[in-house]
């Protein structure tokens, strides 16, 4: 059977939801190998609902080991600590960064799903973080890259490369667009430089299922990607890198596979087109969204997440926001838009800035949930 992989995935869509979406995606992984492309599968009527999600942040910018765990509201706050044991002193603790990991586990009945949404800037500090946490490997239902940033994908390859063998045969690999494979050059503050490139190679000889989801899309029969992000608000994107258009020693993007106004440049202002999030729709309560890095925006990115699932309850936003490069006027704006939403938690992680939580902090001191490196939030069904 023939099949050109870059062709197919553009035209390959299903209507199948709930559990039907592992069947469909192992057919498809097989007739096609699990390291091709395949289109995700397209939301057909509501969302899933689940009864839990347990989000566990495994790699950010900052820890403090000493901070109690605690509830706030109906969400139950568990910060990680030492990492101690009762029979031997410690020999290693968490590794904090500039990049973002999460780690999402979902409950629906007696269902049990995993994923793994981004992967650090290192892979020294994601396996030694997941080790640490106990985030078993061999659990993950899927994987989501939020985008193409080096800081949300280098501790991939060595994840990859350490897990050989304990992953779940063809586990899905979700990105928002062909854009994810650019090799990108950092332009902003403050130096300039090569800033990687996703390898791949290297999904291939993991024999991950390749899955694009520029659309809204189910991921692992409890969550759903937003599909990429319009600009629906007053938010700016601020191109902070570059994209290199097409392939060098089997490595980049494929220039017939982006945007028709991307295909004849050579290199451009990154716009972030692929960026997704991902997202939960917890019973009783609305959405839990992880946003990643909201390059596009972090109320484009509510505004996407609520048109995809046709919910507006926000319950939860949390990740990047991507605030410290912009002014305090811009900042405040933003946090009046969150007012606004009726968001019930924000939790601001990695590149959401210093001004951004002590504005917050004082505008909206009752949602604001502070965290750190290995900390755990639980958010409950209403009523449970």
């Amino acid at each position: 059977m023939s099949i050109d992989p870059h062709e197919d995935y553009l035209h390959r869509r299903s209507v199948l939801c709930g559990g039907g979406a592992f069947a469909f995606a192992a057919m498809m992984a097989s007739l096609l190998g699990g390291s091709k492309p395949v289109r995700a599968q397209s939301i057909a009527g509501s969302v899933p609902e689940v009864d839990r999600v347990s989000v566990r942040v495994v790699v950010d910018s900052y820890q403090f080991a000493v901070v109690a765990g605690k509830k706030m509201g109906p969400v139950d706050v568990q910060h990680f600590g030492w990492g101690l044991s009762g029979d031997k002193p410690p020999g290693r603790t968490l590794i904090s960064e500039f990049g973002l990991a999460m780690h999402a586990e979902s409950k629906r009945g007696r269902e049990t799903r995993n994923l793994l949404m981004d992967f650090g800037f290192t892979p020294e500090a994601l396996n030694n973080n997941a080790s640490l946490l106990a985030v078993d490997p061999s659990e993950l239902d899927a994987l989501v890259l939020s985008h193409g940033h080096y800081d949300h994908f280098g501790g991939l390859v060595g994840f990859l490369q350490k897990n050989e063998g304990s992953l779940k045969a063809r586990l899905p690999f979700y990105i928002g667009g062909e854009e994810c494979f650019c090799s990108r050059e950092w332009v902003g503050p403050p130096v300039p430089g090569n800033f990687g490139v996703l390898d791949r190679q290297a999904l291939e000889q993991a024999s991950l299922t390749l899955t694009y989801a520029d659309g809204p899309s189910l991921v692992g029969d409890h969550a759903f990607t937003t599909g990429q992000i319009g600009l629906r608000s007053f938010e700016k994107v601020l191109s902070s890198s570059t994209m290199k258009i097409g392939i060098k020693d089997g490595i980049g993007c494929y220039a017939d596979k982006l945007p028709q106004e991307e295909q004849t440049e050579s290199s451009i202002p990154d716009q972030f087109g692929h960026e997704l999030a991902t997202a939960y729709n917890v019973r009783g309560r609305g959405l839990v969204i992880l946003t990643a890095c909201s390059h596009r925006g972090v109320i484009n990115t509510i505004k996407q997440a609520q048109a995809a699932s046709g919910i507006a309850k926000v319950y939860a936003v949390i990740g990047g926001f991507h605030l410290a490069p912009y002014p305090d006027d811009y900042v405040r704006q933003t946090i009046a838009a969150l007012k606004e939403m009726d968001v019930a938690y924000v939790i601001p992680l990695h590149c959401s800035g210093e001004v951004f939580y002590e504005l917050a902090k004082a505008e909206m001191p009752s949602k604001l949930l502070r965290s750190y490196t290995g900390t755990r939030f639980v958010f409950e069904a209403n009523g449970d």
